[in-house]
């Protein structure tokens, strides 16, 4: 039976910029060599919860925690969260306002620590009571931002969203220990948004969190349908955050595939597998896990172990036997850097720069509904895996028609969308173009 790895100390990192035990913990992993992994899990019951965490701190891998919360707290209608405590309805998450900071602190007391921080995640576009409830409740960290968590999840108006993140970051700010805030920004929609917007939208959102005085920051990307150009955006997201946030203190955070799952086991492994040895390859300190009940049904926190221990497994293997390689560059950091900087032109701030390029459609996620994104824009997978532009809209892109796309039907859409689910459920895989893009 194999032991557990002995956890990293968060002790003897000697940083100039101070970390929070979230951040330390991460960065003295990736110094020992091992990929920092994490699932996403969230109940509604004291006790529930603190087995699951219990239950990902004793993994196999070097593991943080996650508390997800449900849609009524996502929302802010805490009274129907309370109401469902109370009558023993189901959540479909944690209500960590319902329950309050002292019900928070004694489930997390002699879980959560230095050797085993705990990440909240929501999906609140107006989150300002949470964070004074996470606040209180001595949380190590959070996600989310002004873009990520309003177009993709809410209707609130973005410059509501903007004017609540900011109240946000100033409370976080104000705090002897601040937490640690991670962007969302390069997991819009999960899907069919080419990586040169997602690193964008990351880098910008860590620019906003940054300008209110945050000092421990992570950016976020979500695999795609090529390894390779998934390789090169990590790359360009790592330059940029180098180049940008000079003075916090950062690291970046992958995410297995957010699309269309592939639904048979050996399937979703497979593409687990390769967001693990992507994370190792391109440097990514920290891994958000999925499981094989993904396509189905909400996974188990054994699953959940799983899906960990094995993520873990292959980043050691990848670790031990990898050979790094070096990313393509066809211009895609030049195309996230040029985005990034028109951007920061209209306006005074990071928050109004954003509310003014989504107004006019100088930002502009493909197939997002919400009323103050454009939707004017349109990608494609062309025949090799990799995502491109099909109409940019009003951005400053040029179309990449050169995989032959033409006007987008729903049959090609729904293609589209399917794209990876098909792919990884094959019985051979085929990995001829996995690391190149030629």
């Amino acid at each position: 039976m194999t032991t557990a790895p002995a956890r990293p100390s968060a002790t003897a990192v000697l940083e100039p910029v101070r970390r929070n035990r979230f951040s330390a913990f991460v960065h003295e992993a990736k110094a020992a060599g091992r990929l920092v992994v994490q699932p996403r899990m969230g109940f509604a019951d004291l006790g529930v919860m603190r087995d699951g965490l219990l239950a990902a701190r004793g993994a196999n891998a070097t593991s943080v925690g996650t508390v997800t919360l449900d849609s009524y707290t996502r929302v802010n209608d805490h009274d129907s969260a309370r109401e469902a405590l109370r009558t023993g309805a189901d959540l479909n998450g944690f209500p960590l306002v319902a329950h309050g900071p002292q019900a928070t602190i004694g489930m997390l007391d002699g879980v959560a620590g230095k050797d085993f921080p705990v990440q909240v995640r929501h999906g609140s576009a107006l989150p300002y009571p949470l964070f004074e409830a996470m606040v209180a409740a001595g949380i190590d960290a959070t996600e989310g931002g002004p873009v990520s968590y309003c177009l993709p999840y809410s209707r609130a108006p973005l410059t509501q969203a903007v004017d609540a993140w900011s109240r946000c970051c100033d409370l976080i700010a104000a705090q002897d220990d601040q937490m640690h805030l991670e962007s969302f920004g390069g997991c819009m929609l999960g899907q069919l948004c080419p990586p040169s917007l997602l690193v964008a939208l990351s880098v910008l959102e860590a620019l906003f969190f940054a300008e209110h005085g945050l000092t421990s920051i992570s950016l976020s990307y979500a695999q795609q349908t090529h390894s390779g150009q998934d390789l090169e955006a990590l790359a360009a997201l790592r330059r940029l955050a180098g180049e940008r946030l000079g003075g916090v203190d950062w690291h970046v955070v992958l995410y297995t595939y957010m699309g269309v799952y592939p639904r048979t086991p050996i399937g979703s492994f497979r593409i687990l597998q390769d967001s693990a040895r992507l994370a190792v390859r391109s440097g990514t300190e920290r891994l958000i896990v999925k499981t094989p009940a993904e396509a189905h049904r909400i996974p188990t926190v054994a699953e959940n172990v799983d899906a960990l221990e094995f993520a873990a497994a292959v980043a050691a293997d990848e670790y031990q036997n990898g050979t790094p390689e070096p990313p393509t560059s066809t211009g895609l950091y030049e195309e996230a850097r040029m985005l990034v900087d028109s951007t920061l032109e209209l306006g005074h701030s990071v928050g109004a720069a954003l509310v003014s390029a989504f107004a006019r459609g100088h930002l502009d996620v493909p197939f997002c509904l919400h009323r103050d994104n454009a939707n004017k824009s349109r990608a494609y997978v062309d025949p090799r895996g990799l995502l491109r532009w099909a109409e940019p809209g009003a951005m400053p892109l040029r179309p990449d028609r050169t995989g032959g796309q033409g006007a987008l039907s729903a049959k090609g859409l729904i293609e589209m969308l399917g794209y990876n689910e098909r792919r990884f459920d094959r019985e051979q895989l085929t990995r001829v173009t996995q690391w190149s893009l030629t």
